[in-house]
């Protein structure tokens, strides 16, 4: 991960000294614990868990252990703060294997982490080691075939985070791989990870549609309506950021795993 990119992040975290200060909650945070259904994990991982918004919601609704990493150190003090185990380390460092013997976890959430990654192969395969025999792994990234993307791409012809635009410069600066959702598929796929199930997040809790909620409340009724009965309908290669559950195994390329819109 390049070090500028902490220092973006502790940028951004300037004003947060609580969770609840924290104004960039989306969908994909919403989803969990939803998202294990019955698999039963007791010993869960998040990667890059930021300032802890998943953790928080596995540990209040999910009878389980959560561990974190991350390398932000606003981001680990914060963990701290709510107790949980933190470990910081380069997830892009290929000479120093993660710190965890094999073999260790149920499961691993990284969501919104492989595309700041140069090393994503070494990156999926320490998951795979650190996984246990049918540990699963629920992994995402910006979906660049997503409606969201596509659509401003092509009306504009701009790239798909503007550099000139402030709000974007953690991603514009951050982001070092772009992936759509069906070479994110793919990609993990041919690492000995089968695709189970595939997580749609409907405009619910993310800081924006709250916002927008709040100050024009039809716009939010009708965004959500629209694009749930859209997300009903249509493949998840055009959600902006579906969330795959992969089951490691020997390896199976599914193209079409069960689609669970939350």
């Amino acid at each position: 991960m390049r070090a500028d990119s902490i220092a973006l992040e502790e940028k951004r975290l300037e004003k947060v000294n609580d969770i609840t200060d924290y104004q960039q909650v989306h969908e994909r945070h919403r989803i969990f614990p939803e998202a294990f259904g019955n698999r039963n994990h007791k010993l869960v991982l998040d990667i890059s868990a930021g300032v802890g918004v998943v953790a928080s919601r596995i540990k209040e609704k999910y009878n389980c252990e959560v561990q974190c990493n991350d390398t932000c150190p606003k981001c680990l003090h914060l963990l701290q703060k709510m107790g949980f185990t933190t470990y910081s380390f380069d997830l892009d460092d290929v000479e120093t294997p993660y710190p965890f013997p094999d073999k260790t976890f149920d499961a691993i959430v990284s969501l919104a982490t492989i595309e700041h990654l140069m090393n994503t192969e070494y990156f999926i395969s320490e998951i795979r080691r650190i996984l246990k025999d049918n540990g699963y792994l629920y992994l995402s990234a910006p979906n660049y075939s997503g409606i969201t993307y596509l659509i401003p791409f092509i009306k504009t012809g701009k790239t798909f985070h503007d550099p000139l635009k402030k709000e974007d410069e953690y991603e514009f600066f951050g982001h070092v791989r772009y992936f759509t959702y069906r070479t994110l598929l793919e990609y993990v796929s041919k690492m000995k990870f089968t695709a189970e199930a595939v997580y749609i997040g409907i405009p619910e809790g993310s800081t924006k549609f709250v916002n927008l909620k709040r100050e024009h409340p039809i716009k939010a009724f009708g965004a959500k309506t629209i694009l749930k009965s859209f997300y009903k309908f249509f493949p998840p290669r055009w959600h902006a950021e579906p969330v795959i559950c992969f089951k490691k195994s020997e390896g199976y390329l599914n193209l079409n795993p069960q689609k669970i819109v939350l």
